[in-house]
């Protein structure tokens, strides 16, 4: 009786009345999924289940088929048996009665197998639902990029997060939610992302010398005496964007600092 009330809740047996279109979106509420994610799963929840459904109803239609004919076909072999010997109604009906509750065990398996079934299903759905989804590789750089490039105000405007939003192929929602978790796993663990710190300001002081010295070849005069012109490529200068990268606990590295953290990581970024 439990399995009947279980099968006929999660909408698999009985009439196809959307009982799983209701299992479905009690599992999304209990997962607390909304949005566009849910809709997709929630959908192939109800293909599973209606797989799930449809396998039942097949099974149940072959057992029941199966009893029908052995009982008939038991029936028929008593009656040919009570030419040679007497047989009592209540004999026939008593075999029946044996027939019917073998098969009555086997659907009862059916049943117990399709309840597991349904079980592992919603699992795997609540499961999915609750499992932190990981954004690819690129877009963790990106992000990534942008948080320690803003470490003293980690904190992207609306702007700022539609256009992260969009290198990284995902909702502005979750870009904020990102950098939330990522304030908070920063000040709780600041010593382990120091190295990391580290490598994406390295990172951005190798993309910005490269910038600075191709823009710099681009704009230089091709005759000597044009040399002393404003458009003319001062190293010095060179030294100035080495000294403006700050490290994680806020102290200026030298230039000759930030050379040799520069060496020591481009095996990293290669």
């Amino acid at each position: 009786m439990r399995l009947d009330n279980m099968l006929l809740a999660e909408g698999v047996a009985g009439p196809e009345k959307g009982g799983g279109s209701a299992a479905a979106a009690a599992a999304a509420a209990a997962s607390g999924g909304a949005g566009s994610d849910n809709s997709v799963e929630h959908s192939d929840y109800r293909a599973k289940l209606s797989q799930i459904r449809q396998i039942y109803h097949t099974e149940l239609e072959k057992y029941e088929q199966a009893c029908n004919e052995f009982t008939t076909h038991v029936m028929n072999l008593l009656r040919e048996q009570s030419r040679t010997r007497p047989i009592s109604p209540k004999e026939i009906e008593r075999m029946v009665g044996i027939i019917h509750r073998k098969f009555s065990s086997i659907q009862m398996q059916l049943k117990q197998s399709t309840c597991e079934a349904v079980m592992i299903l919603r699992s795997r759905f609540l499961d999915a639902r609750r499992k932190r989804r990981n954004f690819n590789k690129q877009a963790t750089e990106i992000l990534n990029e942008y948080f320690y490039s803003h470490l003293s105000n980690p904190y992207p405007s609306e702007e700022a997060k539609e256009e992260l939003a969009k290198k990284c192929g995902i909702t502005v929602s979750q870009v904020s939610n990102w950098f939330g978790n990522k304030r908070i796993r920063y000040k709780k663990n600041i010593g382990k992302f120091q190295e990391e710190a580290n490598i994406y300001a390295a990172k951005t002081a190798v993309t910005a010398t490269n910038v600075s010295v191709h823009g710099s070849q681009a704009n230089s005069p091709s005759t000597p005496s044009s040399a002393g012109s404003s458009s003319s490529f001062n190293m010095s200068n060179s030294g100035d964007l080495f000294m403006s990268v700050q490290s994680l606990n806020g102290d200026s590295y030298q230039g000759a600092q930030v050379g040799a953290n520069v060496q020591s990581q481009v095996g990293t970024f290669r």
